[in-house]
Parts: structure tokens; C-alpha cells; sequence
């Protein structure tokens, strides 16, 4: 557990230190607001679209032989990303990093499953899973701010190098094997389907919002509709399907999934810009701005202790959309606390957010993970990894595309007549872009911050609202009678 927790903590250091290196590397590699969407979005983008194909590898190869291989390619990857010399080379790196992260996820997913074959002890050992999450989300944005405050931003991809060094070396050591014994046929048209349902449709959305419908997103929709079709029928006509699709039968199952994508759209999406928000608009340094953001995490890690708790007495379903419920509600708060010159506001709202989406997230993946047979564990973890890798990318795109937009719309109120015109388009990019080109001081550096604290406010509560209708799915789909649930 603790190799497979290390391997979890630097997945979610990994997620956090990007956000808060963002306006770092705007200044260093001057990327286009699209770029920019582009470098958070490709590690998922690439994470979501290869899990399935990896954790079928891992049941097919070996977990832990997939697990340490993967070590080995995210800690180069790494190395790529951190020596960037343009914003392109950091998007590829950052592809490159989410394949490799893709074969990490399903394989702790599934080395718990096999390894804890009791419920009991499978959702404490989930539960302790999603600590070391929340606690590499904690971390993260201390090492992360220490490191933005004495380094270059590429440092932030370089603590990933001796924590892959650490899970490789006890890895070996410690973890134990499994695999399925009777894979069957490894069938190369099921593994290109499936990345040919996720991948189209996740540039569709990703771009549609900023470009409108243009032939190539209609194309990449139809590609992506049409894959995932002929991936269903070909998985339910074969005798060892890649993914057993039958399984989103069951309305404990299929609630959890849909639980999941929507709680993690919306909560990625508002964290993602939450680091500018404190930097840009506040005024925060990067390590104040981690700081800023423990109260999110440190809620998160509590959800352990009182997991079996609300459990017992609330089921799984109800306990599911109580967190989802305290998470929507914590985001509605969100959305005027930001407008607020204090920081105790923002605090409870995070802290509250943090300890509703790490309960319902933690018993999200426990009803996913119970589902799977010990011997497909790797591929039913792999919807778990999948479902929320959706929610990371569609949050920040979708989000992230609605915050864009209602910026420029704001911000352009207040660009006077007679601005030069490369001043002006690099206003109305981002703020960030705005403040690399404006004195700090000025009224017009004012009026872009107001804007981006208005959009920021708007995007809040779409994500709440996307979060409330999450805890309306869980309370309807999910069973909360834990015997049901199984």
C-alpha cells in the first residue's frame, strides 16, 4: 500500500504543481490562451484516452510489471517537460506524461483489488488510496510554491524524477504480481476503438467552445460517436472483451460512473484557474498561493476517518450525494467569496469543497472497483481512471473556455479607444497576458481583474450547479444499502 500511495501522491502532486506554475511558464514560454488550455489538457487528454488499453495490458501482462515500466517512462517524461524550451514541446511532453500516467492509475486500482479481496478491507484501502491522493494534492502546492519562489518553472516536473526512482527500486521489492491467468486474445481493433471513442470526442468539446462548429469538429465527432458504437457491439459479441460493457447495467455502477465524470468536471475546472485567480488577481505569490489552497486538500485527507462512519450510517448512495451536495454547496459560497477582500471566506468555502468531493470520489471508485472480478481488475479500474481523466479534460476545457469568454466579454468594456492593437489582442487574450503587457497599476490592469474575478464568479456556479446534479445522480442510481451495492 505504501508503494502503490507513492505512486498515487506523485500523480496528484504532479496535477497540482501545474496549476500553480501556470502564470510562470505564460511569462517564460508566452502561450496563447488556447496553448495554455492545451497544457492541462493534453496530459488527460492522453491519460483518458490510453487507460483502458493499459489496464488491459496489466491484467494481461502483469500489474506490477506494467506499474514499473510506467514508473520508468513518467520519470523521463518528466525530464522532458521540465527542460521546455516552447509551448509545443511542453504540450508533447505533457502527452507523453499522460500515456505514461495512464499505465500507473488502473494498476494500483487493481493491485488493490486482488490484493484486499474483502469489502471491508477494499474500502479502507481505497479510502487510504484517496489520502495519498489528497495528500500529494496538499503537498504539492507547498513543494510546488517553494519551488516557483527559488527556481524555474520546469523545476515543478522535476520532483516527479526521484519519487518514480523510490516506487521503482521498493516496487520491485515489495509489490506482488497478478495477473489474469486466462487473458484470451489480445485483440488489437477493441484497443483502437476505444481510443478512437475517447480522443475525437474530447478535441470535439475541447475546441468547439472557442471555435464554434467547425467541418474538423464535426468530423472528430462523428469519429468519436461512431467508434464508441462499433466499441460496444464488438466487446459484447466477444468472448474476452476488452471491457465487459454489461456491467453499466447496474445502476450502483453506471451512478457512480456518471457521479464521478460530473464531480470532477466541475471541481477540476474551477481549480485549474483557481492558481491564477490567487496569483493574478490577489496578488499572491506561488507559495501563498499553495498555501491558500490547503484547506481543500487537508479536508480531503480527513474524509478517511469518518469514511466507515457515514458509511454505516448513511449507505453508499445517500453518503455519495451528501458529499456531492456539501461539494456544490461549498462552490455556490465559492462564487461571492471571491469577490471578498478577506481571506477566511475563501478558506471554509475550499475546506468544505475538499471534504465533500474527496468523500463522494472515494466511495464513487470503492462501488467501480467492487464491481470488477479479481482477474479484469486492470480494466474496470481503468473506467474508474477514465471517468475522472473525462472530468479533468471536459472541465477544463468546457469551464475553462466559459471563463475565457466571459473575460474577453467583460474586459472588453473596458479597453479605451486608441489602444495599440498588439496591447489590446493581448488583453483581451487572458489576464495573465494582460499584466505581462500592462502596468500594474493602471485602471486598465484593474478593470482586467475585475473582469476575470467577474467570469471566475460565473464559472463558479455552473460548477456548482454541474456538482448538485451529480448528488441528484448518486441519490437516484446509487444504492444505499451497502449489500446492494455489491
Amino acid at each position: 500500500m505504501a508503494v502503490l500511495g507513492a505512486a498515487v501522491l506523485l500523480l496528484a502532486i504532479d496535477g497540482t504543481v501545474l496549476s500553480l506554475a501556470v502564470p510562470a511558464l505564460t511569462e517564460a514560454l508566452a502561450p496563447s490562451a488556447e496553448q495554455v488550455l492545451w497544457v492541462g489538457d493534453s496530459y488527460s487528454l492522453a491519460l483518458a484516452g490510453s487507460l483502458v488499453l493499459m489496464g488491459n495490458l496489466a491484467d494481461r501482462f502483469g500489474r506490477k510489471r506494467v506499474l514499473l515500466v510506467g514508473s520508468v517512462a513518467f520519470g523521463l517524461a518528466s525530464l522532458v517537460a521540465a527542460f521546455s524550451t516552447s509551448a509545443e514541446m511542453l504540450i508533447v511532453a505533457r502527452l507523453l506524461l499522460g500515456m505514461a500516467g495512464a499505465t500507473l492509475m488502473p494498476s494500483t486500482l487493481s493491485l488493490i483489488r486482488n490484493m484486499f479481496p474483502d469489502d471491508a478491507e477494499r474500502t479502507r484501502a481505497i479510502a487510504i488510496w484517496s489520502m495519498a491522493f489528497g495528500a500529494g494534492s496538499a503537498i504539492g502546492p507547498l513543494v510546488g510554491g517553494v519551488l516557483l519562489e527559488h527556481f524555474w518553472w520546469g523545476s515543478v516536473f522535476l520532483i516527479n524524477v526521484p519519487v518514480m526512482v523510490l516506487v521503482l527500486v521498493s516496487g520491485l521489492i515489495l509489490l506482488p504480481e497478478s495477473r489474469d491467468p486466462d487473458p484470451g486474445r489480445f485483440d488489437i481493433a477493441s484497443a483502437a476503438l476505444s481510443m478512437g471513442a475517447i480522443v475525437p470526442i474530447v478535441y470535439a468539446i475541447t475546441h468547439v467552445v472557442a471555435s464554434g462548429l467547425t467541418p474538423l469538429i464535426v468530423v472528430c465527432s462523428v469519429i468519436g460517436l461512431g467508434s464508441g458504437v462499433l466499441f460496444v457491439r464488438r466487446q459484447r459479441r466477444l468472448t474476452d472483451p476488452m471491457l465487459d460493457v454489461d456491467l453499466f447495467r447496474r445502476p450502483a455502477f453506471s451512478g457512480a460512473v456518471g457521479a464521478n465524470v460530473i464531480a470532477i468536471f466541475a471541481l477540476s475546472g474551477l481549480m485549474f484557474f483557481f492558481s491564477q485567480y490567487l496569483q493574478f488577481a490577489r496578488g499572491f505569490t506561488p507559495l501563498q498561493a499553495g498555501l491558500a489552497e490547503l484547506p481543500a486538500t487537508i479536508a480531503s485527507v480527513v474524509v478517511v476517518v469518518l469514511i466507515g462512519f457515514l458509511l454505516d450510517r448513511l449507505g453508499r448512495g445517500r453518503a455519495i450525494a451528501l458529499g456531492m451536495a456539501m461539494g456544490a454547496a461549498g462552490l455556490g459560497l465559492i462564487a461571492v467569496a471571491e469577490a471578498a477582500k478577506g481571506y477566511l471566506w475563501l478558506a471554509v468555502c475550499l475546506a468544505l469543497i475538499g471534504f465533500g468531493v474527496g468523500l463522494a470520489t472515494t466511495l464513487t471508485g470503492d462501488a467501480i472497483v467492487s464491481a470488477a472480478p479479481p482477474d479484469k481488475a486492470g480494466a474496470v479500474s481503468a473506467i474508474t481512471e477514465t471517468a475522472q481523466e473525462l472530468g479533468v479534460v471536459l472541465g477544463i476545457a468546457v469551464l475553462g473556455s466559459l471563463l475565457s469568454g466571459t473575460y474577453r466579454r467583460a474586459v472588453g468594456q473596458a479597453i479605451p479607444a486608441g489602444l495599440d492593437p498588439e496591447t489590446e489582442a493581448r488583453v483581451r487574450d487572458s489576464l495573465g497576458s494582460a499584466l505581462s503587457v500592462l502596468d500594474p497599476g493602471s485602471a486598465l490592469a484593474d478593470a482586467a481583474r475585475e473582469a476575470f474575478v467577474t467570469a471566475m464568479q460565473s464559472t463558479t456556479v455552473v460548477a456548482a450547479v454541474c456538482t448538485f446534479g451529480a448528488a441528484v445522480v448518486a441519490w437516484c442510481l446509487i444504492p444505499s444499502v451497502r449489500e446492494a451495492d455489491r
